[in-house]
């Protein structure tokens, strides 16, 4: 469903595209290349959530009781259509959310693997056994599905982020109701329009737009069973207790704040690679992002600023839309004003402001890539999430002076080292306080395999997106212990 600018974006509740007239507000959505108006998305609230949550309870015992092979081959067909789709879906990110095309098409890729994994749901939902617990008891385990889930999505990564959810969700047997961020409703449409292609079921899949009350009305409705959120730390907070007060499942990621510790023996060439990348990929605006460097070592810190300061020069920003650039704008004016205030208040401090020159377009919510030299650990810029393209440089003089520094951020979603010693690496991993840790990689996110596994302020809840983890969150166990009389099979002669 792609709206005119002057059309509201409809939900998508029961199998059928549904506009909100009630709703008082219409947010615009904006190309964020250039700040036109692409759409108007509506700030539906507890009355439509209420529709989507009786259509999916509708829909979930017929789902439920869908044998899983038979749900895994809708996975396998809505692969296929995805593959099929895959430009057309990777140029609607990049016109609502401001991604290279490059990067919409990583964002898209990524939502697919998770695909991929639920495609062998009939595996992972496998149980336990042991024949003979006890003297004539035998016991198992099975896993079941939950009810309704409902996940609320951010603007960073329109496909991605709804696909650590849904997917997994529904291939363990439950229905969705998913609300996507109001910047980018128009990829999760697109999402869920393919996947009615792809023969799910009417209600199986719902799709909700609007604001806070929407996850308001999600996290107390008593028709949902789990709720998944990925956005801020201080919305992950209100989500996960709002959401846990009336008795809801709740898995929450917030914010980050990744440190890149670089030895004095790293590869200079695949290293400046991966800081470059983590740190401007996607315009800093990702959760994995490295924002913060922290070379050890005087003279290795002189060495990085004057490789960073070379790169940033030939970095060029623009829209994607209408070319080939190596970064794209942020995702509205409110963002680009939040990241330039951390970059004008660092002059101030003592900071030394490094970017690539003035070249960004005249529309468009901007921010020039920057490197900030001389940021103290005391400062805002150090602890606080900028999520923008700025990379703080942070200097240290030991590799157990830099971890005792990041292990002093209240955040733990990731931290990369850079080295060639694996004494170094065994240090880092051991001694630093996060939940994904990269080994000369600059983004340590993990494939669907493995859990999305932030700690502390980066994540609220037990059971993580993804992995063995994520089916863990979409399901409960069952355990059955039987006992059967042989003296029957006794007295029929058998």
């Amino acid at each position: 469903m792609s709206p005119t600018p002057t059309n509201s974006v409809p939900n998508f509740i029961n199998g059928n595209w549904i506009e909100d007239t009630t709703s008082q507000i219409q947010s615009p959505v904006h190309n964020p290349s250039t700040g036109e108006v692409i759409a108007r998305v509506p700030h539906s609230g507890a009355k439509q959530i209420d529709q989507a949550v009786e259509a999916a309870r509708t829909a979930y015992p017929h789902w439920a009781g869908t044998p899983a092979p038979k749900r895994a081959e809708s996975f396998h067909r809505y692969r296929r259509i995805l593959a099929e789709h895959a430009d057309e879906i990777a140029r609607l990110i990049t016109l609502e959310n401001g991604k290279t095309l490059e990067e919409s098409r990583g964002d898209l890729r990524r939502g697919i693997e998770v695909v991929e994994f639920a495609c062998g749901i009939a595996h992972l939902l496998k149980g336990e056994n042991l024949p003979q617990v006890a003297n004539g008891i035998d016991g198992l385990t099975m896993r079941e599905p939950l009810g309704v889930c409902a996940g609320i999505t951010p603007f960073n990564f329109p496909a991605m982020v709804p696909m650590w959810m849904f997917p997994l969700a529904i291939a363990c047997g439950n229905t969705f109701i998913l609300k996507p961020s109001e910047k980018t409703p128009l990829t999760a449409n697109k999402l869920a329009e393919l996947f009615q292609e792809a023969g799910l079921p009417d209600g199986v899949m719902n799709v909700v737009h609007g604001a806070r009350e929407a996850v308001d009305a999600i996290c107390l409705h008593p028709g949902i069973s789990s709720v998944s959120f990925v956005g801020s730390s201080a919305v992950a907070k209100h989500v996960y207790t709002l959401a846990c007060s009336t008795g809801k499942r709740c898995q929450a990621a917030g914010g980050a704040k990744n440190v890149l510790l670089v030895m004095p023996d790293a590869n200079p060439d695949s290293t400046l690679r991966a800081i470059l990348g983590s740190a401007y990929g996607c315009s800093g605006q990702r959760c994995m992002a490295g924002s913060v460097l922290m070379p050890v070592g005087q003279k290795n810190a002189d060495d990085w600023r004057e490789r960073l300061t070379t790169a940033l020069r030939e970095m060029k920003v623009g829209d994607s839309n209408a070319g080939t650039f190596d970064m794209g704008p942020l995702i509205d004016e409110s963002s680009r004003e939040r990241c330039q205030s951390f970059v004008n208040d660092a002059r101030p401090a003592g900071v030394e402001v490094l970017h690539a020159d003035d070249d960004k377009p005249e529309r468009g919510y901007f921010v020039l890539p920057t490197l900030l030299d001389g940021v103290k650990p005391e400062m805002n810029l150090f602890q606080q999430e900028i999520f923008g393209p700025v990379l703080s440089l942070v200097r240290t003089d030991a590799l157990a002076d830099a971890i005792g520094l990041m292990n002093r951020l209240g955040y733990g979603n990731g931290a990369t080292i850079f080295t060639a010693s694996g004494a170094a690496s065994r240090q880092f991993v051991h001694g630093i306080q996060c939940g994904m840790v990269g080994i000369n990689i600059g983004v340590p996110a993990p494939m669907p395999l493995f859990p999305f596994s932030g700690w502390n302020q980066s994540f609220y809840g037990d059971l993580h997106v993804q992995g063995t983890e994520g089916v863990a969150f979409y399901t409960r166990q069952k355990v059955v212990l039987s006992r059967w009389d042989d003296s029957y099979v006794r007295t029929q002669g058998w």
